[in-house]
This record gives C-alpha cells, sequence and structure tokens, in this order.
C-alpha cells in the first residue's frame, strides 16, 4: 500500500513513467539490497562496480541527450530515480548528483568536442563525476571561493582546496569552481573540468567522517598547481562561472527537495508498519489516539509537500521554474523531512535510538538536506528578495 494518495500528475501519467519506475525498482532491488548497502556503508563508499551496474541498466545520463551517448529523457525520469532510491533508504549513491547536475552543466555549456568527449562516458559509469564547489572558508557564498586558475599558455594552473565533494573519492571528472581573476569578484569565476588521472598535483583528502549518508563518499580535494588544458574550460570563456551556477542551481535545489520527498515517504512507511506490530498496554500502538492523531497529521503535511514537489517538477520540466520557488521547495520540504523523521523515530521509543533500526539511519541522513545546496537561511534570503 502507498502510504500518500497523491495521484500521478497529468505530466507524468505516461505509461512509459510506469515501467520505467519498475525497471528501476528491479535493478535497486537485485543490484542495491540492503546487505549490499550496508557494506557500502561500512565502507564509505560505493564501488564503482555498482556505477558501471547502473550505466549497463541504463540509470546514468538519464537526461542526456542519445545525440552524446544518453538515454535521452528528462527531468521526469531523473524524479523516479530519486523516488525509488530514497523509498528504499539508499541516501547516498548520488547518481542524481551526476546525472542532473554535472551532466547538465557539461551539455549545457560544453564545446561540441567536450560533450562528445565526455558524456558517452559519464552514460557508461566510465566516468564517475562531481562539482566542487565549496571550500573551507566558503560555502553558500560562491563569490568567496578563494580557488584559483592562472592561465599559462594553453593551460590553467589550478590552486586551492576544496571541501564536502560528493564523490570526492570515485570522480573521475570534476567540474572545479574556481577564480580565472580574483579581481572581478562573481565576474572573474569559471568553471574548469579536471580530469582526475594522472593529474600531477591532484590529491583527494580524506573520505570525510559523517553523521549520515555513510555509503557517500564526501570528500576534500586539493589542488596543487595542476595543470589543466584550457580546452576544458567551460562556456567558451572566462568569468561565465557564476552565471552558470544561478542558472542550474534552482534545478539543484529542486532535487534535494525530491530527495526529501521520497526520505519522507520512506520514513512513514517503516513507522505505520511499526506500529501496526508494536504493541503496549494489550493493543497495537496504532490504536491510541495520539498515535493516530499524529500520524494523520504528518500525512497531511508530506501530501502537501508531495503536491507541491509535482508542482515545481512539473514547471522545470517546462523550463518555467524560477530560482525563488526551487527555494521555497528545498528549504520547506527539508526542514519538513527532518521534524517527520524526528517524529516517525519517537514512536519507536529506545529502539529508534539503535542503528540496527532503519528509522535511525534515516534520522542520521536527513539532517544534512538542510544545509548543501544552500543553506535553507540562504533560501530565505533568495525568497525575500521577491518580496
Amino acid at each position: 500500500m502507498r502510504v500518500l494518495d497523491v495521484p500521478v500528475p497529468a505530466f507524468m501519467a505516461d505509461e512509459e513513467f510506469t515501467l520505467f519506475a519498475d525497471s528501476v525498482g528491479r535493478f535497486l532491488d537485485e543490484q542495491a539490497p540492503p546487505s549490499a548497502v550496508g557494506r557500502w556503508r561500512e565502507d564509505g563508499i560505493v564501488p564503482k562496480s555498482a556505477w558501471r551496474a547502473a550505466g549497463q541498466a541504463g540509470l546514468l545520463a538519464l537526461s542526456t541527450s542519445a545525440d552524446y551517448g544518453g538515454v535521452g529523457g528528462d527531468f521526469r525520469h531523473e524524479a523516479i530515480l530519486i523516488r525509488e532510491l530514497g523509498r528504499r533508504g539508499i541516501e547516498g549513491w548520488d547518481i542524481a548528483l551526476h546525472n542532473a547536475i554535472v551532466a547538465p552543466y557539461l551539455e549545457s555549456f560544453g564545446t561540441e568536442e567536450q560533450k562528445r568527449r565526455w558524456l558517452p562516458k559519464l552514460a557508461t559509469g566510465e566516468l564517475i563525476t562531481a562539482i566542487a564547489m565549496t571550500e573551507p572558508g566558503a560555502g553558500s557564498d560562491l563569490q568567496g571561493v578563494r580557488t584559483s586558475a592562472r592561465k599559462d599558455g594553453d593551460h590553467y594552473i589550478l590552486n586551492g582546496a576544496k571541501t564536502f565533494i560528493t564523490n570526492g573519492q570515485n570522480a573521475d571528472l570534476v567540474i572545479v569552481v574556481a577564480k580565472t581573476d580574483t579581481s572581478l569578484g562573481a565576474k572573474g569565476i569559471s568553471l574548469l573540468a579536471l580530469e582526475t588521472a594522472d593529474a600531477a598535483g591532484f590529491e583527494r583528502g580524506r573520505n570525510l567522517d559523517k553523521i549520515g549518508r555513510d555509503l557517500a563518499d564526501t570528500s576534500e580535494l586539493f589542488f596543487n598547481d595542476v595543470r589543466v588544458p584550457a580546452a576544458n574550460l567551460l562556456g567558451g570563456g572566462e568569468g561565465m562561472g557564476f552565471a552558470q551556477l544561478m542558472q542550474k542551481l534552482p534545478q539543484e535545489r529542486l532535487l534535494i527537495a525530491l530527495q526529501s520527498m521520497a526520505a519522507i515517504e520512506y520514513a512513514l512507511s517503516l513507522t505505520i508498519d511499526y506500529v501496526k506490530e508494536r504493541k503496549a498496554f494489550g493493543k497495537p500502538i496504532l490504536e491510541f489516539q495520539n498515535t493516530q492523531f499524529k500520524l494523520a497529521e504528518l500525512k497531511t503535511e508530506a501530501t502537501i509537500a508531495q503536491v507541491f514537489c509535482h508542482h515545481c517538477t512539473e514547471r522545470l520540466v517546462a523550463s518555467t521554474l524560477d530560482s525563488a520557488t526551487a527555494s521555497m521547495a528545498k528549504y520547506w520540504v527539508t526542514d519538513l523531512h527532518c521534524r517527520i523523521v524526528d517524529e516517525c523515530l519517537q514512536f519507536f521509543g529506545g529502539f529508534g535510538y539503535m542503528n540496527e533500526y532503519p528509522i535511525a539511519q534515516a534520522y542520521k541522513d536527513a539532517r544534512v538536506n538542510r544545509i548543501y545546496g544552500g543553506t535553507n537561511e540562504i533560501m530565505k534570503l533568495l525568497i525575500a528578495r521577491t518580496l
């Protein structure tokens, strides 16, 4: 039984999407069962073999044009993949970043040669990608990045450090946000694509120890006089990086909202199953009025969130999703996610605090969604500018 009763919206009602969801579900059940995900959490990384299997199954470069080796779908396919991962509690296999954040930068801003060189390898899993924005001293304020890229003939000399980089240990291709002119502020930012194999001066730091999303290889990256071919600059000219980031950030923020939405469904599903089985004072917990009232509230709020996520997804597919609305989705759904999973854990009592219970993992995984992709406080500032 589905936890939420929200009808499939018209823009996703085609049988193609139902069949795709079924195929994604089968792949994840076969390739990422709880036993495998548990090993990945212990290892702190998803093995490259799983990425290649996803490529063989047609789950990578989902919304990338078939002209460049992609599947040729659109963001609706990405949304389905996000939901199928989330409803199984698989938080940290960041296919969505690879598919719906990095690949669009390459397809939208790359040269024809860059697209033909990199995108087919993204589709097969031969290249795993990351985008390096955050630095030890610059998070949501992207204008404050200090990583520099100095032109030297037909190369750039890249220096600096990045942190909290998703897919950082696995990444074969990293889009680096750097200053090509330190005197121009935001207008001096450019995006450089670094191929990490045999890149002298490039170093991966720690696979960072987090409180949640354990199977994600979230890393430090260091650039010490790394020579990057000038041909790897995205956009055809220097100083275009900030505008490129602003153009793509609404999609990233909606993506995070959709991840939280799927995780909300997962937490509610775990909790409803538990309260039907767990007994106190001689009857199932679900029969207590407090349980019924509280779960009724949570289901109502989750339903509102799902409708809003459908609305935003439809607007994104139609290329009409603005930054403020994406920010609303990101902050409100992730705030709700954290509150709902906290309320759900409470029903488990002491068992909810034990790592062996999936609700405990869901609780830990939830917290970062209010931080990455721009903190929720920054989202409110962006919305306030429209008042």
